[in-house]
């Protein structure tokens, strides 16, 4: 199950069904996200997609001579939008394509503005604008992309995963005929979680290539804005990191930090073997030719060199800066350890330290908030004063607060802090006797242990009951998550790693966002 293959592959269908000839891709804001993320733009450029358009521009030109592929999302803004463009239409003809369900009014109207008949086609897959329609639809959408009717099953605790539950039901039984896909043995299943039973995960540092870049520096449908970093090349003030299109990005990922500098180093020893010789002499048209078929491939492999040899270093440069190092083993220490006397010794330590940016020693205070919630010797109260000693902001301090009502023991349903199965108490007793090969990766997010319980049939349904009579029988195959409240990429690493280690199991990982520990 490939998420950005199957949208990639509807977004190729919508174009060659309009046929041959040059042709304009008319989207909105958000739809426009979506191809950028799919699509590199000489690879559309290849099916003659020479002009990309927002449907809300005002200064677009008249232009006969294309074909309009529109990929909407049908707002009433988008519609209305639609409505005015067709009334006086810009091109020759329209194919037009919406990410979900649009209702009959919608197409109606439409086609009552359709007074020169520019429209060829129209079909629509969509999301509603409040929170629980986008998310519902959003997820019906996946579902259709990749051919999923599934069992749903939710997390007891929260009544947002329910009404989700119920909601993506609701547009399966309407929808039945776009559900009716070919039966498997074993049914998919649809996982709805939500984020306020894991707090935890969000607020620690991570070590992992993509983990990293997203949290140091901030990933944006696959786009990273380095414009502030000190004596950055104007042509690397942005750069992209897709794993489609990235080689060495796609290899190294879910890779460790240390892992990443030494294979940084080879990318830049077999550059410095396969660069031209400054003397290279071109004598012969043979020589020429060779030249020219290397070049590209030469220049291609340059700029991915410059590119991650600049990430890596800003990353660095900040590990360093924020004593990043120091920071991470006392948050691993505050999320897998059992030992409050150490651990207010050392988030004491480093809140006295005047290099500590704010927003770590607000992390950390968030951390021992969760962890020590109702410790008989919680020192919480002398820690936020020790925060408003440092000058750390009004807002900030009342976030401590916040998570701890977000995502505390009154609100979670798991136990994530302190486990009261026996089989979660002798791991863990066995894994402090063990110890850990790495310090700073020493915590594994709660997502985890579901997917492993779930995977092994003890997944208890009185915490994650069936939506509906029906239950699975045997080992979920195909298991889509959604995580209310986002998603982290400590968690795709844990979902990589088990769509590894086991197979015959394929599981695909979404939510509301995707967060780093800014936003």
């Amino acid at each position: 199950m490939n998420v950005t293959l199957a949208v990639k592959q509807y977004i190729s269908k919508m174009i060659e069904s309009s046929g041959p000839g040059m042709k304009v891709l008319l989207m909105d804001r958000e739809t426009t996200s979506i191809v950028s993320v799919v699509y590199t733009q000489s690879e559309i450029l290849q099916k003659e997609v020479y002009l990309f358009e927002r449907i809300d521009s005002q200064n677009r030109d008249n232009m006969k001579h294309l074909k309009a592929i529109c990929f909407l999302r049908p707002t009433k803004e988008n519609v209305e939008h639609l409505i005015q463009e067709l009334r006086r239409p810009k091109y020759s003809v329209y194919f037009i394509y919406f990410s979900n369900v649009i209702s009959k009014s919608e197409i109606k109207a439409l086609a009552e503005a359709d007074e020169q008949e520019v429209v060829a086609e129209v079909q629509g897959r969509s999301w509603e604008s409040s929170m629980l329609s986008r998310c519902t639809q959003g997820l019906t959408s996946v579902l259709l992309a990749l051919k999923k009717c599934p069992m749903i099953r939710y997390q007891l605790s929260s009544d947002m995963s329910k009404r989700l539950a119920e909601s993506v039901k609701q547009i399966i039984t309407k929808e039945y005929e776009l559900f009716d896909f070919r039966k498997t043995e074993v049914p998919p299943l649809l996982l709805i979680l939500d984020r306020s039973d894991d707090a935890i995960t969000p607020l620690l540092n991570q070590w992992t290539y993509q983990a990293m870049v997203h949290e140091l520096l901030g990933l944006n449908n696959n786009r990273i804005d380095l414009s502030r970093v000190p004596g950055i090349n104007k042509d690397l003030k942005e750069v992209v990191l897709s794993a489609e299109n990235d080689e060495f990005y796609a290899n190294n990922l879910y890779l460790n930090f240390g892992e990443i500098g030494t294979n940084i180093k080879n990318l830049m020893e077999d550059f410095q073997k396969k660069r031209p010789k400054g003397q290279q002499k071109l004598e012969s048209i043979s020589d020429m030719k060779a030249f020219v078929d290397n070049y590209p491939q030469f220049k291609k492999m340059s700029g991915t060199v410059s590119k991650h040899v600049t990430v890596v270093g800003e990353l660095s440069r900040l590990v360093s800066e924020r004593q990043l190092m120091e920071v991470s083993e006392v948050e691993q220490e505050l999320a897998c350890q059992n030992d409050h006397s150490n651990a207010q010794q050392s988030v004491r330590r480093l809140l006295q330290n005047p290099r500590l940016s704010e927003l770590d020693a607000v992390r950390l205070v968030m951390l021992y908030a969760l962890r020590y919630e109702r410790h008989s010797n919680s020192i919480l109260p002398a820690l936020m004063d020790e925060l408003s000693r440092r000058g750390v902001s009004e807002r900030h301090r009342r976030m401590v607060k916040a998570v701890v009502e977000y995502g505390g023991k009154r609100v979670r349903g798991s136990d994530l802090i302190t486990p009261t199965d026996a089989v979660a108490i002798t791991k863990q007793f066995f894994k402090g006797l063990s110890g850990v090969e790495n310090v700073y990766t020493q915590h594994q997010p709660l997502l985890h242990d579901t997917l492993d319980q779930l995977i092994k049939g003890r997944l208890k349904d009185s915490q994650f009951p069936y939506l509906g009579p029906s239950s699975l029988r045997d080992r979920p195959q195909d298991i889509i998550v959604f995580l209310i409240g986002g998603t982290m990429y400590e968690e795709a690493l844990t979902v990589y790693n088990l769509n590894r280690s086991t197979p015959g199991v394929r599981i695909v990982l979404g939510g509301s966002s995707v967060h780093n520990t800014k936003r």
